[in-house]
């Protein structure tokens, strides 16, 4: 049995692991307390606040989804009257959706409590720490992306 030897690879990874799991535990009981539904609906409508009308292929990329599953989201959130669908003024082609203002209120209120409850997390840190922290992250994160094929 090959044994796990502090700061060694496999060490380093377990220590991510455990820690992102926390933290995205957190994350969902912060999102869950929101009222927005799922984190799957929360991301759409929070990409919606952020970067305004998009067409359903772009909001499953910016969120991370299948079409199939951005589009089951954008359903469930139409149904409760938080988005809107819409021609694309230029290319009649394409739709886009929207935030309604119902929608847009409530990602607003939402997304504001989210991020203070995710800065109070972090304040663990301080602002160095922060900053290494954030660039040992996006480090190894490119580092991960060359080698994946």
């Amino acid at each position: 049995m090959t044994k796990i030897y502090r700061n060694s690879g496999t060490h380093l990874f377990l220590l991510f692991w455990k820690a992102s799991h926390s933290i995205m535990g957190f994350d969902r009981e912060s999102i869950q307390r929101s009222g927005c539904g799922t984190l799957t609906d929360f991301a759409v409508l929070e990409v919606l606040l952020h970067k305004g009308p998009l067409p359903v292929s772009e909001i499953g990329e910016k969120v991370l989804l299948t079409s199939g599953s951005t589009t089951t989201a954008i359903q469930r959130l139409e149904k409760r009257g938080w988005v809107g669908r819409s021609k694309d003024h230029v290319d009649g082609r394409i739709v886009r959706i929207h935030l309604t203002p119902e929608g847009k209120s409530l990602i607003e209120a939402s997304f504001q409590e989210h991020s203070e409850r995710l800065d109070d997390l972090f304040s663990v840190f301080s602002e160095d720490e922060r900053d290494q922290f954030a660039s040992l992250i996006r480090k190894i994160g490119l580092e991960a992306e060359k080698r994946n094929p």
